[in-house]
């Protein structure tokens, strides 16, 4: 009987308990040709274009074991199926913390966090998760185990497929234990917001954050339904288009003379409607803002990657193709996800092919589906977007470690 994840063509299920159960299942299926998907917690399943070819998945949720938590070295060894919420707990216990904000974080495992490079508004300040894996085990499609990094920061040996697999999707190798280097626990935090009445009126404000006192960890550009009447933000008026929203972390002197400062930068600048969010309202806004991209079940989420002086003008071309769309970038970084509530497949050619994609590449990046509605058929291009010279790199890298294609065939970008 098939067995369904999301959209994947799933004929059967298997969630080994041990690396050497990994090693078993996947040699198994090399053996007999058979396609592979790896399966976390399936909250980033959307990502992609979906599969056709049936096959076997390959769940990682009974891999949940710490395997080793030196508190004072700051590091943690972990199994990839643990969950996000599962290792705050774990971590917070010793007040640390891995800050990287990630939607649906009760049910997302670390693994999935990895293979998809998911991260939210700390990452201006915080980094991404890529700087957090320091040592990685992982099982290729030969079915052969094989680790890289330790257990240390400083580890500079041998190629760093820590940095490899981190984004690959679960096309290049099932991840299945993960070490990590840590940070405290932040003692206060707190959003700094301003009104914008145009787009083009929160350049200057983003472009002096770059010369500023302060050290934000994160710099969000609101805009849209989704944000017209936020429960900490308050609501938009006819007169304000979008919103910048600037947070900042530390001890509580830190973060008092932080919000303090800026609002003092942003009077000389002549920004108006200024205010602090904190508390639990500050702790609610940190969850709203990093779960946008899934939120809401929207028809279509789009994801671009441009330059952070772009921002603006892209989240114009946006609003400009459809007035109900709602904004989130994580404008110092010049990551833009721009959310659809209504799409359909007639409307590739204008809002992605025609639309989103050429302005990304304009602005100096690119655009791809984050993730669509079932049901709506798309093409290879509309999803990824035209092929560069990086694809045939990574179809070559892919060959070296899954050389008959059976993790994930058809989702990647190097896929036909």
């Amino acid at each position: 009987m098939s067995v369904v994840a999301g959209n994947l063509p799933l004929v059967e299920t298997f969630l080994p308990a041990s690396q050497q159960e990994m090693v078993e299942v996947i040699s198994r299926a090399t053996a007999d040709s058979t396609p592979i998907y790896p399966i976390g917690a399936g909250t980033g399943l959307s990502i992609g274009l979906p599969s056709r070819k049936q096959g076997w998945g390959l769940a990682t949720t009974n891999l949940t074991q710490v395997i080793d938590f030196p508190a004072r070295d700051m590091t943690i060894t972990v199994e990839s199926g643990i969950t996000m919420q599962a290792l705050d707990t774990e971590l917070a216990a010793q007040g640390q913390r891995l800050p990287i904000d990630v939607p649906q974080r009760a049910t997302a495992t670390l693994g999935g966090v990895v293979a998809t490079a998911t991260s939210g508004p700390r990452r201006f300040g915080q980094g991404t998760i890529r700087d957090y894996v320091i040592g990685i085990t992982a099982v290729d499609g030969r079915g052969v185990s094989f680790k890289a990094g330790g257990r240390v920061v400083k580890n500079v040996a041998g190629y760093d497929f820590c940095k490899l697999l981190t984004g690959s999707r679960g096309s290049l190798a099932v991840i299945t234990q993960l070490t990590l280097k840590l940070r405290p626990v932040a003692e206060a935090t707190a959003f700094v917001v301003c009104d914008i009445g145009e787009f083009e009126a929160a350049e200057p404000l983003m472009a002096a954050l770059g010369t500023s006192r302060t050290a934000p960890v994160a710099i969000e550009l609101l805009a849209g339904p989704e944000w017209e009447h936020d429960a900490a933000l308050g609501s938009i008026t006819s007169s304000i288009r979008a919103r910048l929203v600037v947070g900042f972390e530390g001890t509580p002197p830190e973060v008092d003379w932080q919000k303090a400062q800026l609002l003092r930068e942003w009077r000389d600048l002549g920004a108006r409607e200024t205010r602090v969010v904190e508390g639990s309202a500050g702790d609610a806004l940190w969850s709203r803002l990093a779960e946008f991209p899934t939120g809401d079940e929207p028809a279509l989420v789009v994801k671009a990657s441009i330059q952070s002086s772009a921002v603006a003008r892209f989240l114009q071309t946006a609003a400009t193709l459809d007035g109900k769309c709602s904004l989130q970038a994580h404008a110092g970084n010049g990551i833009v996800y721009v959310k659809f509530q209504e799409f359909s497949a007639a409307d590739a050619l204008n809002v992605l092919v025609r639309g989103l994609q050429p302005a990304a590449v304009k602005a100096g990046g690119h655009a791809t589906v984050y993730s669509c509605a079932s049901g709506i058929e798309l093409t290879h291009q509309a999803v990824w977007g035209p092929r560069t010279s990086d694809t045939a790199l990574m179809a070559a890298v892919k060959k070296q470690l899954d050389p008959h294609g059976l993790f994930n065939p058809g989702l990647a970008i190097f896929s036909c």
